[in-house]
């Protein structure tokens, strides 16, 4: 069994210039292994100079562990051969330990072990994870067994009935859904603030093919104004899921789901409520595909919209959760491990920010792409099997770039910047720019001019490796292969950070809030999408929404996957402590860390503020509640 001990060795003797320590177990041959978990090795000399030699790592029986100490430093400031054979050994070990995998045709690289149990144990859970995800996810199937839900096939005879499953699993917020999901107020407003605010933009010209008209939707805007002048107003939105538009889904019964390439167009009205107008099912327009208005049947409009969730429950899942924050997390993950030794400034920046990424993406992995995946995307309750999730996935990761990356950039893109109620934008903007003040003076500090970014070549190769096995060396992605100034490193690490905490506590926080009443948020749809208007009644969108076993699973996966764990780390906690930059009792490392988590904690109490006045409260960015990293 790994243990973790704490242990103290003193020497009277003068150790000179101190430059490397080296760790062995003693090799008793007749006992069991035990493991010795090292975190940090502190040395003070007998001149009462303090040396740190970060490990964070276990050491097992017969495999020695060296460690360095002391400042951070870049290659090039290596002059000792002492010191550039150990970094040379340290990234050939490296690299043979992490090695890359392409595993579908236009997707990112990651790593190659298939078994999450086949990981270095650095990389792995923590006993405790482990043991809580387990409880979780079983605790969660046996209540539904004993229930008598997980296993049925059997339709919905009403709504209210999913108010029995998970009982006692329930937050506020996934109590106002169930009970407000019909309402088009609510409706709009989870596109800006709930659990995938990715997808709407600002819409200056309407696509020629959703051909909505005045006529069409006159009583729903300001009296006497028309679509073309509430497009010049910027009051006109629209979400439009073209990139879903032929992509293959799981057959059930020899029949394909459906999935729907949508539009849905949104009316900011003049009490700055989003309001949806109308819905178009599929690309094409033609009498088989009508527009949907909300002055169509209550139960025509309802179908209209669930289809539209539906989409946009796609999209969120795999372009912006699976692909854009899990996926890239670990492509900057594998280039930092592959690329920085232990002793490189930005490994140490950027080290805590993967902590459990590779494991699950390991476990995600296998669920998605291993032996037996193929239904739903390896889980039987999503609308595309595996074929389809490929060709969803390398679609979206055709069309990422560096700006959509980079959220001001994102935002102002898709002409959000000054539309009201937008907390996403709000809290997210703040956090960002916090994040760079806080990479800025960090990258400052260890590069005080472009000519030591350029002779990094650490940093070169791990910005290449990113651009290759990342972005497949896409050179209209704008990501970069090289860097040349300091100005481009702070943006490129903020992005990273940024994306790796903020932007994945925003795509997976609210899952269980938005995604667990399935009639809000449906995994995915049994019947074909209504060709004609007036014939849906409430038993066609019954019969439409998953069956009830599905349902059920569906909601024990959100639940799963928006749990609070109790080994989180927020962002902005660096419990293992890999700077040591004593320079005459000053750390400034740990001066701007300080910063960081102060500036943090003011955004907190202000979101908290904001939030005590909100119906809905917006706590996705709120720093003290998103992980540090890709850990679930």
């Amino acid at each position: 069994m790994a243990k973790t001990r704490n242990t103290s060795v003193i020497t009277p003797s003068s150790l000179g210039r101190l430059l490397l320590v080296k760790l062995e177990k003693e090799k008793y041959l007749f006992f069991p292994e035990d493991e010795l978990f090292c975190s940090t090795v502190v040395v003070t000399t007998p001149e009462k100079d303090v040396v740190h030699f970060p490990c964070y790592r276990w050491v097992s029986r017969g495999k020695a562990v060296e460690l360095r100490g002391g400042k951070a430093s870049k290659a090039f400031e290596d002059e000792l051969p002492l010191l550039v054979d150990h970094r040379k050994k340290e990234l050939d070990l490296h690299q043979g330990l992490f090695t890359w995998k392409a595993f579908a045709d236009g997707l990112p690289h990651l790593n190659s072990v298939k078994e999450p149990t086949k990981l270095p144990v650095e990389l792995a859970f923590s006993i405790s994870k482990e043991v809580e995800t387990t409880y979780t996810r079983e605790s969660g199937m046996i209540e539904l067994k004993m229930k008598g839900f997980a296993d049925s096939s059997k339709t919905w005879e009403d709504l209210d009935m999913m108010k029995q499953v998970f009982w006692f699993k329930k937050t506020p917020i996934s109590e106002y859904v169930s009970e407000h999901w019909k309402e088009d107020e609510f409706f709009g407003s989870q596109f800006l603030n709930g659990a995938n605010p990715n997808v709407i933009q600002r819409c200056s010209v309407l696509p020629l093919n959703f051909p909505v008209t005045d006529q069409m939707v006159q009583r729903f805007l300001e009296k006497g104004s028309s679509l073309e002048m509430e497009m010049r107003k910027g009051n006109l939105f629209l979400c439009d899921y073209k990139r879903l538009q032929g992509v293959p889904t799981y057959e059930v019964n020899g029949k394909p789901l459906p999935l729907t390439a949508a539009f849905c167009l949104f009316y900011k009205n003049p009490e700055d409520k989003l309001l949806p107008i109308a819905i178009q099912l599929n690309q094409q327009h033609s009498e088989q595909n009508p527009i949907f208005l909300p002055s169509d049947s209550e139960n025509d409009w309802l179908l209209a919209k669930m289809f539209v969730r539906n989409a946009d429950f796609t999209e969120h899942q795999y372009s912006y959760h699976l692909l854009a924050t899990h996926l890239l997390a670990e492509v900057f993950a594998m280039a930092t491990l592959r690329n920085l030794p232990i002793m490189h400034p930005l490994y140490k920046l950027l080290i805590p920010h993967f902590r459990y990424t590779v494991a699950i993406n390991t476990i995600s992995f296998k669920q998605h792409f291993g032996t037996g995946a193929g239904t739903g995307a390896g889980t039987g309750e999503t609308t595309l099997g595996l074929e389809g999730l490929k060709e969803l996935l390398k679609r979206a990761h055709s069309e990422i770039t560096y700006s959509s990356l980079c959220l001001p950039e994102n935002i102002i893109a898709r002409g959000l910047d000054t539309i009201p109620n937008f907390y996403y934008r709000d809290d997210g903007i703040k956090l960002w720019d916090i994040i760079n003040t806080f990479v800025q003076k960090m990258v400052e500090h260890f590069y005080p001019s472009d000519s030591e970014v350029s002779r990094d070549s650490e940093l070169q190769n791990w910005i290449n490796e990113i651009f290759i096995h990342g972005f497949l060396g896409n050179v209209q992605s704008e990501i970069p292969q090289e860097f040349h100034t300091v100005k481009q490193v702070i943006q490129f690490i903020t992005m990273v950070i940024f994306n790796v905490s903020a932007q994945h506590s925003a795509v997976n926080m609210g899952q269980f809030d938005y995604c667990s009443w399935i009639a809000n948020s449906p995994p995915f749809l049994r019947k074909a999408p209504p060709a004609t208007k007036g014939s849906s009644t409430m038993s066609t969108i019954l019969e439409t929404l998953p069956d009830v076993g599905s349902t059920v699973k569906g909601m024990a996966s959100m639940w799963l996957q928006s749990k609070r764990y109790s080994d989180f780390i927020p962002l902005g906690s660096y419990p293992e402590e890999y700077f040591d930059e004593d320079e005459k009792y000053f750390d400034v490392t740990k001066k701007i860390m300080k910063y960081f988590q102060a500036e943090l904690s003011y955004l907190s109490e202000s979101i908290d503020e904001r939030n005590s006045t909100l119906t809905i409260p917006y706590n996705y960015l709120n720093p003290a509640e998103m992980e540090n990293s890709v850990s679930l």
